[in-house]
């Protein structure tokens, strides 16, 4: 299941709570249009700074593997690895140029979609049960938990030990 993170403007130092349709969703995992189309998806998505660095990062790579004559199919395999690099990154950077910025990161939330995050997000938001530092996650289920003592289901004590009065 997607992960969302929820960011929220800053208004002097204070989360800006009445700003509610400026909250922004940002899913974790691979942004394929970003992989296909990267320097457009950092244009869209306005992030300059990711923008610059991802056109110094290939053109210095295009420079050195022209200026080293290599082959075609080494270009196209650096540049495909360069297209999946940013793919699995886009939203690190994103939430970096967020964090950078006056926002905030407020809750994680695991939902199907963006919608649905946004629904679980601010039915808790209404509840009072996010606290606005980040500190609230949502993981959905909690773990299975093992019983206490390491014991069994049968109370036997699991592993290599020998049984109390057993024959060696």
């Amino acid at each position: 299941m997607p992960v969302y993170t929820v960011h929220a403007p800053v208004r002097a130092g204070v989360v800006d709570s009445a700003a509610t349709d400026r909250f922004v969703f940002v899913r974790d995992g691979f942004h394929l249009w970003a992989a296909l189309f990267g320097a457009l998806w950092f244009v869209v998505h306005r992030l300059w700074w990711a923008l610059l660095g991802y056109l110094v990062v290939v053109l210095a790579l295009v420079a050195g593997l022209w200026a080293l004559r290599v082959g075609s199919d080494v270009r196209v395999t650096v540049m495909l690895l360069v297209a999946l690099l940013t793919g699995f990154e886009a939203e690190s950077l994103w939430r970096w140029t967020l964090s950078r910025g006056k926002w905030r990161q407020l809750d994680v939330v695991v939902a199907d979609n963006r919608e649905a995050a946004e629904r679980r997000f601010f039915d808790r938001w209404a509840a009072g049960q996010t606290s606005g530092d980040g500190a609230t996650v949502d993981r959905g289920e909690p773990p299975p938990v093992r019983p206490a003592g390491g014991a069994g289901a049968n109370g036997e004590i699991m592993g290599l030990f020998p049984q109390p009065g057993a024959s060696r």
